[in-house]
């Protein structure tokens, strides 16, 4: 069995941690086949594609490697919980992204809320961007931000009009890309959910719904003591 490499960054301004995970799951072709025979169904709370469920013994399976990068980089040594976690494919046209998917975003802003993107595509493709809210400053929105920068936000688009109907993956006139983790067969990348973030997903990037082919990644959100 190889051994995950694993990488720890601080990105932006905040210096907030990610972490990438090489060989992050021991059998990673035996996940591709379960996805390929797996019911996938549109997903909800704003991803832009379809989802699936994931192998009962997923999590037994990264536990390991992922308990030791929460403690000794996120400084979370005690309990973690599962939220949510699927198989993920993004499959939305531009044309049909809300408003939402076409922003940078977080995915929670309470304290200990974790988020991981495992890529299993054998190709290297599409991964995952971070940014700055330029007039804020702001790379993470945590509960007491999220008020004052929300309003901020609504006043801008309101004034300067809504974004173009395409995926996030560089600079806008509202946001600066601050860091790019792009995909690589069996990487993860893990960091905590209250920083922007975006799908980092290409200009004219095929959007295929088969799991044999298209952008299928394990997504995973997680509450940790």
């Amino acid at each position: 069995m190889i051994k995950p490499e694993i990488t720890a960054r601080r990105i932006g301004d905040e210096r907030q941690p990610i972490v990438i995970v090489e060989g992050f799951h021991p059998d990673p072709e035996r996940l591709r086949s379960a996805a390929e025979s797996a019911q996938f169904e549109p997903a909800h709370r704003h991803y832009p594609g379809i989802r699936a469920a994931l192998p009962k013994d997923y999590f037994t399976q990264v536990r390991p490697v992922l308990a030791m990068v929460l403690r000794e980089v996120f400084g979370h040594a005690g309990a973690i919980d599962l939220i949510d976690a699927s198989f993920s494919i993004v499959t939305a046209p531009p044309a049909d992204l809300t408003i939402e998917q076409r922003l940078p975003h977080v995915d929670a802003v309470q304290p200990g809320r974790i988020a991981l993107v495992h890529y299993l595509s054998r190709d290297d493709g599409d991964g995952t961007a971070f940014f700055r809210h330029r007039a804020s400053g702001f790379e993470t929105i945590d509960g007491q931000r999220s008020a004052g920068y929300l309003a901020r936000l609504n006043t801008e688009l309101n004034e300067g009009g809504m974004p173009p109907h395409a995926y996030v993956h560089d600079d806008t006139p509202l946001f600066e890309r601050t860091a790019q983790v792009g995909a690589r067969y069996n990487r993860a990348v893990i960091y905590r959910s209250a920083i922007l973030h975006s799908g980092a997903i290409r200009p004219g990037a095929p959007l295929d719904a088969d799991p044999a082919t298209g952008r299928l990644t394990v997504t995973a959100f997680l509450s940790a003591d």
